[in-house]
Parts: C-alpha cells; sequence; structure tokens
C-alpha cells in the first residue's frame, strides 16, 4: 500500500530560522527530502511539504523556497502558511500562491492565544482561502477543539483538514474530553478530513507503539469514516516520540487492520488526491 504523505517536515537550517526547535532533539542539522525517501523505503509515493513554523520573517521565502521542488515534480504540492488575523498583504500573499505549487495553507493556531481565530478578520480570511479552491489546515490542541468547530462554523464554504488527530493529550489520558470533541467537529461537513499524523509526539516518550496509538485513530476512523481521512508522516517531528519507518509501520498495520482494501486505499491516496486537488497516478 503506497502513502501521500500530505505532511511532510523539511528543515534547511541554512536558510530559514526555526525558532521552535531550541531545545529539542529537531534543534541541530537539517532533514531533507533524500532523508525522508531513505526512511520512508519505497513505501511513500509522493508527499506534500507542510510548513514547519519558520519565524515570522521567513513563511514567504519558505513557499518559494519550496515552489522550485514542486516544480520539478520533487514534491506534489505544498501547504504554505500564512497570517489570516492581519489583513496587511494577506490578498496579496494569496493571490502569490497560485503560482507556488500551493494546495492548502495553514495557520498554526496552538502558539497564539486561543482568541485568534475567532476575530472577524481571521475568518473573514479564512473564507478568501475557500474561495480561492484551497482547504485550510487546522492546528488545534485537544482542549481547543471546540474552537476548531466555531471557526469551521464560521467559513462554511471553506474546506477544513484537521491535523494530527486533533492533537490529543495522549500522555495525560485526556481521552474522553478529546473523544467529545472529535465526534462533534465530525457533525461538520465542511471539515473534509482528519489527518492520520503526528500522534506520536503526544504519548509519553518511549511508549508510542501500536498498542499505545491505535486507540486514538480508532475514535477519529468511527467518527469521521474512511472517505475522511488522510495520513502524514509529520517527519522529522515525529521523531519526538517515534520514527518515520516505526510510524509507517504502525500506519499500514492500522489500516490493514480495520478497513477493506478500497477503503485503504482511499486513507493512503485517494481522499489526500481530492481534498488537494493533485493529480491522479499516471496509468502505465
Amino acid at each position: 500500500m503506497d502513502l501521500i504523505d500530505t505532511h511532510l517536515h523539511l528543515i534547511w537550517r541554512d536558510r530559514f530560522g526555526y525558532g521552535w526547535t531550541a531545545g529539542t532533539p529537531l534543534a541541530a542539522g537539517g532533514f531533507t527530502l533524500a532523508d525522508a525517501r531513505r526512511l520512508s523505503a519505497g513505501r511513500v509515493t509522493g508527499a506534500i511539504f507542510m510548513e514547519v513554523g519558520v519565524d515570522d520573517a521567513d513563511y514567504q521565502a519558505e513557499a518559494r523556497h519550496v515552489a522550485t521542488l514542486v516544480r520539478e515534480g520533487a514534491l506534489l504540492g505544498q501547504i504554505a502558511s500564512c497570517r489570516p488575523e492581519t489583513d496587511a498583504g494577506f490578498a496579496d500573499w494569496l493571490a502569490e500562491c497560485a503560482g507556488l505549487g500551493v494546495v492548502g495553507l495553514r495557520r498554526i493556531l496552538h502558539v497564539v492565544p486561543d482568541d485568534v481565530s475567532r476575530s472577524d478578520t481571521f475568518r473573514a480570511n479564512i473564507r478568501r482561502i475557500g474561495a480561492a479552491g484551497l482547504p485550510f489546515d487546522m492546528n488545534f490542541l485537544g482542549r481547543t477543539l471546540p474552537i476548531a468547530g466555531e471557526l469551521a462554523r464560521a467559513c462554511p464554504d471553506t474546506r477544513f483538514v484537521l491535523d494530527h488527530c486533533g492533537t490529543p493529550d495522549i500522555a495525560a489520558g485526556a481521552f474522553d474530553s478529546w473523544r467529545a470533541g472529535i465526534e462533534a467537529l465530525a457533525e461538520i461537513d465542511n471539515i473534509a478530513a482528519v489527518k492520520i499524523s503526528g500522534i506520536s509526539a503526544y504519548a509519553t516518550p518511549g511508549t508510542a507503539s501500536f498498542d499505545t496509538l491505535t486507540p486514538w485513530m480508532d475514535v477519529v476512523l468511527e467518527a469521521f469514516g474512511p472517505l475522511r481521512l488522510v495520513w502524514g508522516s509529520d517527519w522529522p517531528v515525529v521523531n519526538l516520540g517515534s520514527t518515520m519507518p516505526a510510524w509507517i509501520d504502525t500506519s499500514l498495520a492500522w489500516l490493514a487492520s480495520r478497513l477493506t482494501p478500497a477503503e485503504q486505499a482511499q486513507v493512503a491516496q485517494g481522499n489526500a488526491r481530492r481534498i488537494y486537488t493533485l493529480p491522479e497516478p499516471r496509468t502505465p
């Protein structure tokens, strides 16, 4: 089962600033596309670059750099960073993204005050993203999933993808409140998908395993169904709780144990192609 990685981070430390990595195992060295390909061992057929939360001054330069890889065919597209909380330059950035191989946009929301996504300006700009035909990746913490629901309902013509299974606090065992949040979000039609990605980083260090992670994945599958799930590696952030090979092993074993072959294909590739408007694979 070949996967499309909808959440691949790459780090070019000689080009951009990554202040958030300070004090983490990701604080030194680069993480390249060649590294990712080696680690996936042929099990990932293509990847979408996901913006890496570079320092504010660098987020547009990051997208412009990644655009060269998209044009070369090394990446299927990119999900670029944006700042919907301000109108200054937003329309110009959205217009420029049309020529950068951008298939979606994201603003990391768990690093800003909870109310940022509630402003009229933020929501108006998210609607502009929808009007441009692009989805918006939502990155909320498990405790703020109700705010994610508010945003999606306020922007009914924008498609949303919820990253990292809604970022559950697995280490703290915050299962019931997170599950209630996931089930409520599943009732919102324009939340197009939840991303099966990233959750190993939220488990107690050293405990990320099939048995530890799959109960959380099962909740998302039960709530959203196989036509509203996409897969992502979250590499190299996945290294904070696991490794890319181990996460792929867990993901493929989970898919095989829960879904029919046709459903597995949708989660592995088909849903990502539809939601992010990716080209279908060429027929030999």
